[in-house]
């Protein structure tokens, strides 16, 4: 008889990181289960990336769940009076971050993991060739888990623990994309960028399109996804 799969949620913007992410909790042998969110941000493009991804790699389901984060404003992602920077190199943290944006959808796939019997999350965050997001460090998602487990029915019974696989987190992103290819990711039917055109090509500019640019450049390879300009 075979062996029932073990089930994972894995959160799944539609960018580079959490395809890959996605395709590695697949490969750990992981019936997975994707989750992507609707939150006030200045574009749906990768929403529609996202449900490519996940027909692709053919998850067992995948939900979209509306929140607003655009009611507190406070980023260039969430607040369309507020521009993304482009071309611009800076030490402080972006105002593309979003606050709180990872404990919010943390938070959720906690909640459907505990519905689902599963014990297993998947985040494709990474701390090399990353924006700076306070919310993307290991000692967050440690502490995040510790939560986790005081919170749940698992937590106070001798159930399993839960533990938030962070398969991308000392990797860079040349690394993180040829883990990618390996496992047969489609990088064309995900997106990076924070300020795509209206017809979904992305701008080349913004912190995150350089960063997934450098990345393929320094992988070796050729980024499939259509952009208006390259740097």
């Amino acid at each position: 008889m075979e062996e029932k799969k073990k089930k994972a949620v894995v959160l799944l913007s539609g960018g580079l990181d959490s395809a890959t992410a996605l395709a590695i909790a697949k490969a750990d042998g992981f019936e997975c289960y994707a989750l992507s969110f609707r939150y006030g941000q200045r574009h749906a493009m990768e929403l529609e990336c996202a449900k490519l991804v996940a027909n692709t790699q053919d998850v067992a389901e995948h939900r979209e769940i509306d929140i607003d984060l655009a009611a507190f404003g406070g980023s260039a992602l969430t607040d369309l009076n507020i521009d993304v920077p482009h071309n611009v190199d800076d030490d402080k943290i972006p105002i593309t971050y979003v606050p709180a944006r990872n404990t919010i959808f943390l938070s959720y796939a906690l909640a459907w993991a505990e519905v689902l019997g599963s014990t297993d999350i998947f985040i494709g965050i990474n701390v090399l060739d990353y924006s700076g997001y306070p919310d993307c460090r290991p000692e967050f998602i440690a502490a995040y888990e510790t939560m986790a487990n005081l919170a749940t029915k698992a937590g106070v019974t001798d159930e399993e623990k839960l533990t938030i696989h962070t398969p991308l987190i000392d990797l860079t992103k040349a690394q993180i994309i040829q883990k990618g290819l390996e496992l047969g990711v489609a990088y064309g039917d995900t997106t990076s960028c924070y300020d795509p055109a209206p017809d979904g090509a992305s701008c080349g500019t913004c912190d995150s399109c350089r960063l997934r640019l450098k990345g393929f450049t320094e992988a070796g390879a050729t980024d499939p996804r259509k952009y208006q300009s390259k740097v």
